[in-house]
């Protein structure tokens, strides 16, 4: 790529990313501060923890959906995702597991598939959000059996639904991410589980029980005690002053799209899960109205977070560095030698112009 100003993990450098054989060879250049010149932004790329759909398909839908959403999200900047299912019978899941199993077994199509964020079905059925009601208890043996079908990175689980700690401690053990989320736990059944080994909180605000200064609930104990959680940055999920609140609380604040088949769509009924979802007027919802996923994308996020008033740099590690030391990836979400060549351009207004994954400008 021409020169640019590069972000790395010293700073900004003012030169020339080197990749070779998909990985970083290396960034000559100066340090520089990027007001001083009218150059492009060279910035990670972006990794989405939380992927539902894109260009019309939806990851439930199995066999060629997959690859329309990573070529999808691709063109939006994102470099690598994390697989999102929705609730749904176990023969289903089961089903769709298998065929992502194989997918990622195959030639990269688009942005890396990391692995699977299982949202669901370990979630209380009384804050469903836009699940299907196909919620049940977890149980060992069952996580056993999607384990062997792909690699499940993250789960999504309520921590009040009897067995769940447990549960929580001895997947946690195993490197796997317990995410608290669409729970009605109460603030000391968020702290047990973060005890037990939970390490964030999926779509921050939404689908959980909310704060109140004598009931903090799941929100009270994320903002207390989280290092780690996830957040929808559309301005639509969580209003910004909120956003600001969990930017000042959480360190290591991470944002997600949780798009659906919508994202990078027109106007229109779309699927997620066994719902149909309808786009319009810049959201994604059900028939009553609740909020279904997002139509987001990560360069959007990223336009977003500096909106209401985040430094580039600090924008750009909520979408990159801080998903990638979630799951304890070292070499993705951070441009530096002997990482993975994964890179946004993007012109001083902050739209994209350029996309490399694993040393392919695409």
């Amino acid at each position: 790529m021409d020169i640019a100003n590069i972000l790395t993990p010293d700073g900004w450098v003012r030169g020339h990313l080197h990749p070779h054989d998909g990985r970083i060879q290396a960034i000559e250049g100066t340090p520089c501060n990027p007001q001083d010149n009218d150059l492009p932004y060279l910035l990670p790329g972006f990794i989405d923890l939380h992927v539902h759909g894109g260009g019309g398909s939806d990851i439930m839908q199995g066999g060629e959906a997959f690859a329309t959403i990573a070529r999808t999200h691709l063109r939006f900047g994102t470099t690598s995702l994390l697989a999102t299912t929705m609730t749904a019978p176990r023969e289903e899941l089961a089903d769709v597991l298998g065929q992502l199993g194989e997918h990622l077994q195959q030639p990269r199509q688009g942005a890396r598939i990391l692995g699977v964020h299982l949202e669901g079905p370990y979630i209380n059925p009384g804050k469903l959000g836009a699940q299907p009601n196909f919620a049940h208890q977890a149980l060992l043996e069952e996580v056993e059996q999607y384990l062997a079908l792909a690699p499940i990175k993250v789960i999504t689980i309520a921590p009040e639904i009897a067995g769940h700690l447990p549960l929580i401690q001895a997947l946690s053990q195993r490197g796997i991410r317990l995410q608290i989320g669409h729970t009605l736990g109460s603030y000391e059944e968020g702290v047990a589980a973060l005890e037990a080994g939970a390490s964030s909180f999926t779509h921050l605000y939404n689908a959980m029980s909310p704060l109140h200064h004598r009931e903090p609930g799941i929100v009270g104990a994320a903002l207390a005690h989280a290092r780690y959680a996830e957040l929808i940055p559309d301005l639509l999920h969580v209003h910004p002053g909120a956003m600001r609140v969990a930017l000042r609380a959480i360190p290591c604040l991470y944002c997600v799209t949780d798009s659906t088949a919508a994202a990078g769509m027109p106007d229109g009924e779309y699927r997620l899960g066994s719902h149909t979802v309808t786009k319009c007027l810049g959201g994604v919802r059900l028939p009553d109205g609740t909020l279904a996923g997002s139509t987001l994308t990560m360069d959007q996020a990223l336009r977003n977070l500096v909106k209401i008033g985040l430094p580039l740099a600090e924008a750009s590690a909520r979408l990159s560095r801080f998903p990638a030391d979630y799951l304890g990836i070292t070499d993705r979400g951070r441009l530096q030698a002997g990482a993975w060549a994964d890179a946004v351009l993007l012109d001083r207004q902050l739209n994209l112009t350029a996309v490399m994954v694993e040393g392919e400008t695409a």
